[in-house]
């Protein structure tokens, strides 16, 4: 891993980020696992195996997939059901019938992004989870439902809004206790506030926790709240954004997942046959299991050493994890590179180039 050590450092002095945590396994056991470079650029705190960040649309598989997954395990819910079922709100007919698979697998027809914290934002904040509801409803979708593939932040929201309104409980409360208590996960969390109050930020030591943007529109360096200003604007716990963590406890978390589709004993929030439900086949037209990406057919940012049957994602605030669920392989790798700028884009050609040393490190070559 010495090659691993030396790209790591040389990420930090070149800029692609203030500072990272890379943690790979292999067979189920961790055989790298360290900190490089600071938390921020004012203190320049160290970064620490326990360095909690934000972890961004890492969000999206492993809050919001494992919910599902976990709910699915238990039969109170299928892929097949229809979203206007779970939430009488979603009462129109285009949206009505959308259903888990799609909204899970991007192929639901809805757009990519809209800037809805702009709305949102205006709204008292009791008022908001009703106001995004409407905001979904209005919002026409871009393609007919399973014909196309857009990555979507807006599909992950309404399976949020759906969760609540179906379970009775904040998606915060639901990933605690559906996912993170079963494997015995206490860092990976969200920060959940009210954004109507002065000072919504947690109390926590400022050395533990890396900032991200030095945001325009909040104007200050954001410390201990989501990143996405959606997110933001709905109390910090949404759909496609919202959760932290630290390294340990996104390979935790992705480690269950495989050893549990694996067939291995443990104490897990969902069974082998559940998770492959959600793994192991990808949903035409798009490259995605449900909840989970898998690495794109050419310069992918997971490097070329992954096997096919490998699933991850990227967060836009310069997280990311891989699995190869053929070679019980897992790397992940956190960091901050949007802080103090998003305008940062470093990382792209950083994650391949890492990600092929890792591999490499563990035996494992592109073919």
């Amino acid at each position: 891993m010495e090659q691993v050590a030396r790209i790591m450092q040389k990420g930090v002095e070149e800029g692609v980020f203030p500072g990272a945590v890379l943690l790979a396994s292999k067979g189920g056991e961790i055989v790298f696992h360290q900190a490089y470079g600071y938390t921020d650029q004012t203190h320049r705190f160290p970064a620490t195996t326990a360095t909690i960040y934000d972890l961004a649309s890492l969000t999206k598989p492993l809050a919001t997939a494992a919910c599902i997954m976990a709910l699915v395990e238990q039969g109170r819910l299928s892929i097949k059901d229809r979203l206007g079922a779970l939430h009488p709100g979603f009462g129109i007919p285009e949206k009505m019938g959308l259903t888990l698979e799609q909204l899970l697998s991007h192929t639901s027809g809805f757009p990519a992004y809209r800037p809805y914290y702009e709305v949102l934002s205006q709204c008292p904040f009791e008022a908001r989870q009703t106001r995004l509801l409407e905001l979904l409803n209005s919002e026409p979708l871009e393609y007919a439902p399973g014909k196309g593939c857009i990555y979507s932040d807006l599909g992950y929201m309404a399976i949020s809004l759906m969760l609540e309104e179906f379970t009775g409980a904040p998606l915060d409360r639901l990933f605690s206790q559906l996912v993170a208590a079963p494997l015995g996960i206490d860092d990976l969390f969200f920060f959940p506030f009210n954004p109507d109050k002065k000072d919504a930020s947690p109390v926590i030591a400022l050395d533990s926790i890396a900032p991200t943007e030095d945001c325009p529109w909040r104007k200050k360096v954001i410390l201990g709240q989501v990143h996405d200003d959606n997110a933001w604007t709905l109390g910090g716990a949404a759909g496609h954004a919202g959760l932290f963590g630290t390294a340990h406890g996104v390979w935790r978390l992705v480690n269950g997942i495989r050893s549990a589709l694996a067939g291995k004993a443990g104490r897990f929030f969902a069974s082998q046959n559940t998770m492959k439900v959600f793994l192991e086949k990808k949903r035409a037209p798009g490259t995605y299991v449900l909840g989970f990406d898998t690495p794109s057919p050419s310069e992918s940012s997971s490097g070329k050493a992954f096997s096919p049957r490998t699933v991850g994602h990227l967060g836009f605030t310069g997280t990311s994890f891989w699995a190869d669920l053929t070679e019980d392989a897992v790397v992940t790798l956190l960091s901050n590179r949007v802080h103090p700028t998003r305008n940062n884009g470093k990382i792209r050609i950083f994650r391949p180039k890492i990600h092929n040393a890792v591999m490499a490190a563990m035996g494992f070559f592109p073919e």
